[in-house]
């Protein structure tokens, strides 16, 4: 009840906030009535089938969850269990994604975590088991699956150093958050020892699912179709700019202005990670003089105009566009607010990549591929336009990057897969309740 109550305080302290959002900030906040009232509309479970709730956040951890989704599928059915995987997320993007992965049927908004928004969400969805990406921990969800006694796995665990001093000076309830978690699947040794620290106790280090949950293939046929639409030759260098946050846009615009005289096959993507700031980032663009053209205007009949920057405007294709790349730069790591965003995506695709130094979110997967050699971490706007300079005049030295980038991050696969059968091990039998 006490919970309950902090937690209605604080939604109508944000509701002001809220209402901005709805009308005029361009990126709502995602179903808020249905997350309030739990009463979400999710495909009935199948009679004798297991069915599994997958929770992510964002679009990052949707996407890297339908590959932990499809992982779990083949493994079921090799085993002759049917398996009906849902999703839920808590963001606008987040949701887009999750009902083009897994059907508008099979994915939802996740419940605010008020008791009776849970317990209205767990009659809809009737799962047999839960699973949360990274460190998705709420205090009713837990203890309500709990309380039917529906087992939880937190998969591809992270805490970062400062999320457990968060967590450590409200210990008791992290204790009892995680007293109600059955398995953690810990991406790292380090995430794992803070986790147990916490009092989570069976803890399992598989490694990063993130590896597994990149594509990496430059001959797929959404990778081809992008970069026909573009109008790419393959003379072309391909600079891209992807999940990018003020002032990064600017930043990279003003590299590829310095450099686009001297290198007139370069070419300039820009993909925001908030696809509502285009019209601010084409302003931008506008104001340095540089021609521009977005993604949702470009058609077979119509390729990217020859000099135009490619701004991205559309979500869900970020994966794809990172193969049409020669050299990127993987953004929300410079400015030191948000922690930067998956850069395993291009270095999967053997693209020479950098990379800011803010990157807590990725810290282990930074390392390996610093101790590597398979990419490059630069601290500014001048550090970036000098590494673009070195990828294009030295191509050889972009190649070698970009491959031993691709190296890593094969080696490292696997992790997804061994998830898959810890979670299944958790799985109550026989299907259905």
């Amino acid at each position: 009840m006490l919970l309950n109550a902090a937690y209605l305080v604080a939604v109508i302290l944000a509701l002001p906030w809220v209402a901005w959002r709805q009308l005029f900030g361009g990126r709502p906040v995602a179903a808020p009535g249905l997350r309030f009232s739990g009463r979400i509309d999710v495909a009935a479970k199948p009679a004798a089938t297991a069915r599994v709730w997958l929770h992510g956040v964002s679009v990052g951890e949707v996407q890297l969850l339908a590959v932990l989704a499809d992982e779990l599928r083949r493994q079921a059915s090799a085993a002759g269990r049917p398996l009906d995987c849902v999703i839920s997320s808590s963001t606008t993007t987040g949701l887009e994604v999750a009902v083009k992965r897994f059907g508008a049927d099979h994915a939802f908004p996740c419940p605010l975590d008020f008791s009776w928004a849970v317990e209205a969400a767990l009659d809809r969805v009737r799962p047999d088991i839960l699973v949360l990406g990274e460190l998705e921990l709420w205090p009713n969800l837990l203890a309500r699956a709990r309380r039917r006694g529906i087992p939880i796995v937190v998969a591809n665990a992270r805490m970062s150093e400062r999320s457990a001093a968060g967590y450590a000076r409200i210990r008791p309830l992290a204790r009892r958050m995680l007293a109600a978690v059955s398995l953690v699947v810990a991406r790292s040794r380090a995430d794992a020892d803070r986790f147990a620290a916490l009092g989570a106790h069976d803890v399992v280090v598989t490694g990063s699912m993130k590896f597994d949950g990149v594509r990496g293939d430059r001959t797929a046929a959404d990778v081809a179709r992008l970069r026909t639409l573009a109008g790419f030759r393959a003379d072309d260098v391909v600079f891209l700019a992807g999940s990018t946050q003020d002032p990064e846009e600017r930043l990279a615009a003003e590299a590829y202005l310095a450099l686009r005289d001297r290198h007139p096959r370069l070419r300039l993507v820009i993909v925001p990670r908030h696809v509502e700031r285009s019209a601010e980032i084409s302003a931008m663009l506008a104001g340095l003089g540089i021609a521009w053209t977005a993604r949702s205007r470009l058609t077979a009949e119509a390729p990217l105009p020859p000099g135009h920057v490619l701004l991205i405007d559309t979500t869900g294709e970020l994966g794809w566009w990172w193969g049409t790349a020669t050299i990127a730069f993987v953004g929300g790591s410079l400015d030191g607010r948000r922690g930067g965003q998956n850069m395993l995506e291009p270095a999967a695709y053997a693209v020479a990549v950098c990379f800011g130094p803010h990157t807590r979110n990725f810290r282990d997967e930074v390392r390996r591929l610093l101790d590597a050699a398979a990419a490059v971490q630069v601290d500014d706007g001048a550090a970036l336009t000098a590494f673009v300079a070195k990828c294009l005049a030295e191509p050889a030295w972009a190649a070698h990057l970009g491959g031993r980038a691709a190296e890593l991050v094969a080696s490292q696969r696997g992790a997804v897969a061994a998830t898959a059968t810890l979670v299944l091990q958790r799985l109550p039998g026989p299907p259905g309740r």
